[in-house]
C-alpha cells in the first residue's frame, strides 16, 4: 500500500479529555475518531488492527471446534423479560421502541438470544455438545464513558455460548476455551494472566478473567510467582494463619485519642504499628445490627461480605443507628462492652494486645484481647482484600499484586438461563433435562487499547507484529527529487509485496522527520530508509521499532534480511 493511496491522519496533540496513553495515541495516530460520548469511528489504520485481532480470534475459535453465527444486535424485550434481566440489568441497557411501540434493546450481551436458538433447534442429547460464537457490536450505556475504546459505549466483542448434557461436558469445553484463550492472547503478542473471578451480572458459577498486564489497568490482580495461583483482588484469598493469638501481656487501658478517628491516625498518635489496630465497621442487614472487625491495615472486601448468607444485603449503618447501638460516633466504635453480633475477619483471630475503639468519643482501648476483654466472635469469615506479602493459599510462596486490563472472561453458566427459558433436551432414557451452558467473551476493540497500554514509548505505539496495521514501512528520502531513490523504493515495495509482506510505502512529499515521526507514532514494527547517501554504497538503512539505532544492509540482501526477521518474530 502506498500512503498516497491510503488514508493516514496523524495529530501532534491529543485531546485534553484523553487520560490514558492508549486513548491519546489512538487519536494521535489516527486509528479512531470520536463521534460522540463513548462512540468512535474506526479509521482505516485502526480497522486493519481490529480485523487482525478478529482473524486471530476467529482462527483459534474455529480450531477449537466452535461454530460461528451472527445474531441480531436489536433484541425484543420479551426474551429479556423471561429471565428477569429486563428490569435488573440496569441503566447500561439501552432500551428503544419501534414504530408500533414494541419494546426492544440494543444488545449488551446475548445469553437470552442464544438460549432461544438452542431451545428451538436442540432436542436430543445426540446434538450436544455445541459451541456457537459470533463477533459483533455490543452497546452498553456507560454512565461515564472514558479511556477511549477501553470503556466505550459501543464496542466489538467475540461472545461464545456452549450447550451440554451434563456438568462434566461443560467442564471439558470450559477448559478447552481456557486453553484457546491462552493461544489467542499469545498469538497476539500480549503479556497476560488468567485469574479466578466473580461471574458478576452474567451469573453462573465458576469464571476466569484474562488480563493484559499494564500499570494503567483498572483491576488489581493477585498472583503467586512460584505457582499457577492467580485471582482477581475481589476473589483472592491468603493462607489462614495457623497460629492463634498470643497470651495477653498487660491489662487493657483506655487512652484519650482526641480527634483520632481512623486506624492510621490512632496508630501514629500512639506510635504503634497500624497492623496492631482493629477497624470496626457497623453495618445493618435484614434489620439487624452487626460489627465487622478487620485489621487496621486491611480493606474490607464487599464482595466477600455479600457472600456471607446473613450479610448478603448489608449496608453501612448510618450515624443515628450507630449512636443508638453503641452510644458513640463513627471512629470510636469497638467490640468491648457491647451485646451485639460480632463478625471477625480470619486475620484478626491471630491478633492479641490490639487497639480498638472504646465506644466513647475521643477514646480508644489498647492491649485488648479476645476472651479476656470481650466475648469470642460469633462468626469468623474471610472478609478482606489480600495484600502483597500474604502467604499464597496453595502454600507456594508470598502473594504479589499487579495491575491488569480485562480483555476476556469465561463463565460456567450451568442452568441459569436454560432453566428459566426452558431450554431442554431429551436424554438417553427419553427424560427431559435442562442444558448446561458456558459463556466465553473477548473484548476485540478493547484489546487494541490494552496492547497499546502495554507496548508504547515516548515516540508512540509499538504494535506486536501480529496485529500491526503493516509489518514494514519503506521511507524514501527525497523520492520526488531522486529517480534512483524512487526506482529502488518502488522495486523493494514490489518485491516485499510479492514475498507476502504487508508493506507500506511512504511516498508523500514530506520532510524525513515528519515521515519518521508518523511511522513511529503509528507503531509499524520494521522500517527501511532508502536514501541517495546509502545507495551510493549500495545500502539501505534498517531499523526495528524497538531498536535504538539503524543498521546499514546491502540492497540485494534486504529482502531476505527483513523477511527472516518477520518470519522468526
Amino acid at each position: 500500500m502506498h500512503v498516497s493511496q491510503f488514508f493516514i491522519s496523524t495529530q501532534k496533540e491529543a485531546p485534553a479529555e484523553a487520560e490514558l496513553i492508549s486513548h491519546q495515541l489512538m487519536i494521535r495516530a489516527g486509528l479512531i475518531k470520536r463521534l460522540g460520548s463513548g462512540l468512535y469511528t474506526w479509521m482505516p489504520l485502526g480497522l486493519r488492527v481490529l480485523r487482525k485481532i478478529e482473524n486471530i480470534v476467529r482462527e483459534e475459535m474455529n480450531n477449537s471446534g466452535a461454530i460461528e453465527l451472527l445474531m441480531p444486535a436489536i433484541h425484543p424485550a420479551e426474551l429479556w423479560q423471561e429471565t428477569g434481566r429486563w428490569d435488573v440489568f440496569g441503566p447500561q441497557m439501552l432500551k428503544i421502541k419501534d414504530r408500533h411501540e414494541n419494546d426492544f434493546c440494543f444488545g449488551p450481551t446475548h445469553e437470552e438470544i442464544i438460549t432461544d436458538i438452542a431451545r428451538r433447534e436442540i432436542n436430543s442429547y445426540r446434538q450436544l455438545p455445541l459451541n456457537f460464537y459470533q463477533i459483533q457490536t455490543k452497546f452498553r450505556d456507560e454512565i461515564r464513558p472514558r479511556f477511549g475504546v477501553m470503556r466505550a459505549r459501543e464496542f466489538m466483542m467475540k461472545d461464545a455460548y456452549s450447550f451440554h448434557t451434563n456438568e462434566s461436558s461443560l467442564q471439558e469445553t470450559y477448559q478447552l476455551m481456557h486453553k484457546t484463550y491462552h493461544q489467542i492472547f499469545t498469538r497476539i503478542g500480549l503479556e497476560f494472566r488468567a485469574v479466578s473471578a466473580d461471574p458478576g451480572a452474567i451469573g453462573g458459577s465458576g469464571s476466569h478473567e484474562f488480563h493484559v498486564l499494564a500499570d494503567s489497568g483498572e483491576d488489581a490482580i493477585v498472583f503467586c510467582p512460584n505457582s499457577d495461583y492467580a485471582a482477581n483482588i475481589e476473589l483472592a484469598t491468603a493462607q489462614v494463619p495457623q497460629k492463634g493469638p498470643d497470651e495477653p501481656t498487660t491489662e487493657m487501658q483506655k487512652i484519650a485519642t482526641p480527634d483520632k478517628k481512623t486506624c492510621a491516625d490512632v496508630a501514629e498518635f500512639l506510635n504503634i504499628p497500624l497492623q496492631q489496630t482493629i477497624k470496626t465497621l457497623a453495618v445493618t442487614a435484614n434489620d439487624q445490627f452487626y460489627l465487622l472487625l478487620i485489621r487496621g491495615d486491611h480493606q474490607l472486601n464487599e464482595l466477600k461480605v455479600r457472600k456471607i448468607p446473613f450479610l448478603s444485603e448489608f449496608q453501612l449503618a448510618n450515624e443515628a443507628i450507630i449512636l443508638q447501638e453503641t452510644g458513640t460516633l463513627p471512629g470510636y466504635i469497638g467490640p468491648v462492652g457491647l451485646n451485639t453480633c460480632v463478625v471477625v475477619d480470619q486475620a484478626v483471630m491471630g491478633m492479641s494486645d490490639f487497639t480498638c475503639g472504646a465506644n466513647e468519643e475521643g477514646f480508644h482501648l489498647t492491649n485488648v484481647n479476645f476472651g479476656r476483654d470481650f466475648k469470642l466472635p460469633d462468626h469468623v469469615f474471610d472478609m478482606r482484600n489480600v495484600i502483597a506479602g500474604d502467604l499464597s493459599p496453595d502454600g507456594q510462596g508470598e502473594l504479589e499484586i499487579c495491575r491488569g486490563i480485562e480483555v476476556g472472561h469465561i463463565f460456567q453458566l450451568r442452568t441459569k438461563y436454560s432453566e428459566t427459558m426452558k431450554a431442554t433436551y431429551l436424554d438417553e432414557s427419553g427424560k427431559t433435562q435442562n442444558m448446561e451452558m458456558g459463556c466465553y467473551g473477548i473484548g476485540i476493540s478493547r484489546i487494541v487499547a490494552a496492547a497499546i497500554e502495554q507496548n508504547h514509548d515516548q515516540h508512540g505505539i509499538i504494535f506486536p507484529l501480529a496485529i500491526a496495521p503493516f509489518q514494514l514501512v519503506i521511507v524514501p528520502i527525497g523520492m520526488h527529487k531522486s529517480e534512483l531513490v524512487k526506482t529502488i523504493a518502488e522495486k523493494l515495495y514490489q518485491q516485499f509485496s510479492e514475498a507476502g509482506i504487508e508493506v507500506l510505502l511512504d511516498d508523500r512529499n514530506e520532510r524525513p522527520g515528519v515521515m519518521f515521526a508518523d511511522m513511529e507514532l503509528i507503531g509499524i514494527p520494521h522500517r527501511i530508509v532508502v536514501g541517495e547517501r546509502g545507495l551510493k554504497e549500495s545500502n539501505v538503512e534498517y531499523r526495528a521499532r524497538t531498536d535504538e539505532t539503524s543498521q546499514a544492509i546491502p540492497v540485494d540482501e534486504i529482502i531476505s534480511f527483513v523477511t527472516n526477521k518477520i518470519c522468526t518474530s
